[in-house]
């Protein structure tokens, strides 16, 4: 009996010596390396993905507070999937298969109608694209509103970088952000201030003694409006990872106590709005029908 892996379906990209692998299950990208380096800590073929390593986090990123929410004067609740901080993490597809729309020996198309819940009751349509270039790994997703009503929406992305042949006390990581997101003991935000000592990461901050699970905001963009962030490991080697001005907050994890990673790897997450925000509004997209919402990020290896 042939057990299929619990991601599903394996794409295997490869673009020079640059080789990725993404998944069914999430549209995860479940490996990622240039020659023998890793760019992202990759897993087992035949494990659960930790800690929703590489996935696609929508229709909301992060923590939702206890699972409810209200739009447009409408109660929904979604079940709770962080039990010990009663919230629901991450959305909604990290354990749900995607279609392949197409795939070339460098890049794939994945699929996923999400079909309408009671807690989230509209269809959308999410096409997300791997690309391996010259300049690296690019992913792109569009998510499209097929219902009548217009429907809250957001994204996020969850790649663990791979320190390298060091340690994750051994590497620096930088992140040009003016403000981080201050949180309760849920980890919920309570608001937000102006970055200082471990918070500012403007300048590169060494990862040793420091414990994150924060996001920031106000990323100053560079010529060509990309916001980037950079995990540089001992061996000298950083991960880039850039995103375009619709993922404007980003979100730092040094993965302390998770299970499955236990501070192996920086998840460096790209988002467009921050925990909670189909309770506060904040940076929230509100999606007509018939409307698509397109985001672009990607990492290279310097």
């Amino acid at each position: 009996m042939n057990t299929p892996p619990p991601t599903g379906d394996q794409h295997v990209l490869q673009h020079g010596d640059q080789v990725a692998v993404v998944t069914s299950v999430a549209a995860s990208l479940r490996e990622y390396r240039v020659g023998d380096r890793d760019v992202v800590l990759p897993f087992a073929v035949d494990s659960i993905a930790p800690a929703f390593s590489g996935a696609v986090l929508a229709p909301w990123p992060n923590r939702l507070r206890d699972g409810t929410y209200r739009f447009r004067d409408v109660t929904y609740e979604v079940p709770l999937t962080e039990h010990e901080r009663l919230t629901s993490l991450h959305g909604l597809l990290a354990y749900e298969r995607f279609a392949t729309v197409i795939a070339t020996e460098d890049s794939v198309t994945l699929r996923h109608d999400l079909v309408p819940i009671p807690g989230y009751p509209w269809p959308l349509r999410l096409d997300v694209t791997y690309t391996l270039g010259d300049d690296g790994l690019t992913v792109a997703l569009a998510a499209t509103n097929q219902g009548t009503d217009v429907a809250p929406y957001g994204v996020g992305f969850h790649p663990w970088l791979s320190p390298g042949p060091g340690t994750v006390d051994e590497c620096t990581l930088q992140l040009d952000a003016a403000r981080s997101v201050t949180v309760d003991e849920r980890l919920l935000p309570t608001g937000t201030q102006s970055v200082a000592g471990d918070m500012d990461l403007r300048a590169g901050r060494p990862l040793a003694g420091v414990t994150l699970d924060d996001a920031w905001l106000e990323v100053t963009p560079d010529a060509d409006g990309l916001t980037w962030a950079t995990l540089t490991g001992a061996d000298g080697r950083t991960v880039a990872v850039w995103a375009d001005a619709t993922l404007p907050a980003w979100q730092v994890c040094t993965g302390d106590g998770i299970p499955g990673i236990e501070r192996r790897g920086v998840a460096v997450e790209p988002m467009t709005c921050i925990a909670d925000a189909f309770r506060t509004g904040d940076l929230l997209v509100e999606l007509a029908p018939g409307a698509t919402h397109e985001v672009r990020w990607g990492m290279s290896l310097r």
